[in-house]
């Protein structure tokens, strides 16, 4: 089978196709005929050679993939030969096929292009996941979203106004903070010109954040909490800026808050397929009622994949992008 490898660590240049011996459904698994996989920033991490596979994972790239049914691993009985999925990884998306316990893997959307649906297993489970399962969002509650054009951000913006609370984000452009008002964020916040500490005390009447989600890390980190209101929690889920920064106990006491880190790719299997399942039970309704849409941007063949790297390290990109097969 076709799939992507990285010819060592930096930058688009070093992707290239080769010929993999194609996987085989191993009991508890299901074989899945690849339609589309998912760029995400882990990828570009592990690219840049920051961020290795979890032990025993495939050294391809791609966490997400949509495609079809082709083969059942023993004990397997949910899903049909030929039935439309889609499915989070611990890697081998790139690639014409790919392995994956059944727990991780879910139907397609009712009304949604197969290929499409490879923009939602990573960004439902990690907003879900962080934001409800462990930051435990409420009705009401004041959510501040950085990096809110990209795929975690506008997933996050929907599934924080979905339950009611208010979602506020990031970004670096007018025009970016437009874009995420189309996907509800109900205030926009310019990080190039605004203190986004200022500005969210602002936004919510003197509150503050009841929930952070942050992408960037360490040269965020004290801004992060002088922005959190009483009780409030700061989930950090990247590192883009720092995995190092000087954390002021004395103010996290007073704010009575929390620092939450966490990682999805490197979880156990049983607990992505929880996290799965309360996607599945939570999410996909809301997404089959139009409520929540995938935030698809551009599409680019996998024989295209160093190209789609480069338009992703640009910046310039919003939403999703996805390698088609």
């Amino acid at each position: 089978m076709r799939a992507i490898e990285f010819a060592g660590a930096g930058g688009p240049e070093v992707l290239r196709i080769v010929d993999r011996p194609r996987p085989e459904a191993g009991p508890g698994e299901v074989l899945i005929r690849v339609a589309a996989a998912g760029l995400n920033r882990a990828d570009v991490q592990q690219r840049r050679g920051f961020y290795a596979p979890p032990p025993g994972a495939s050294d391809i790239p791609g966490l997400e993939v949509s495609g079809t049914v082709a083969a059942l691993g023993s004990g397997v009985d949910r899903f049909e030969v030929g039935a439309s999925v889609c499915a989070l990884l611990t890697g081998g998306g790139y690639a014409e096929y790919v392995a994956v316990p059944v727990g991780q893997v879910l139907p397609v959307p009712v009304g949604m292009p197969t290929v499409d649906a490879a923009a939602l297993p990573e960004v439902t489970c990690t907003v879900w996941s962080n934001l409800v399962m462990t930051a435990r969002i409420t009705s009401g509650d004041w959510v501040l979203i950085h990096g809110g054009a990209g795929g975690i951000g506008t997933m996050a913006t929907q599934l924080v106004a979905a339950v009611g609370a208010h979602p506020v984000v990031t970004a670096g452009s007018g025009s970016k903070i437009e874009y995420c008002r189309s996907f509800g964020a109900e205030a926009g916040i310019n990080y190039r010109d605004e203190d986004f500490v200022e500005r969210m005390r602002v936004i919510s009447g003197g509150h503050g954040a009841d929930a952070v989600l942050d992408v960037v890390g360490a040269a965020y980190l004290d801004r992060n909490i002088r922005a959190l209101a009483f009780g409030g929690r700061l989930v950090v889920i990247g590192l883009q800026g720092g995995a190092t920064g000087e954390l002021d106990l004395g103010l996290l006491m007073s704010r009575r808050a929390r620092v939450i880190g966490t990682t999805l790719r490197a979880r156990p299997a049983e607990e992505k397929a929880r996290i799965v399942a309360e996607v599945a039970e939570h999410v996909w309704p809301l997404v089959e009622a139009g409520t929540v849409r995938a935030a698809v941007e551009a599409r680019f063949p996998l024989e295209r994949a160093a190209e789609a790297h480069e338009y992703f390290d640009s910046g310039e990109h919003t939403g999703k992008i996805l390698l088609t097969m």
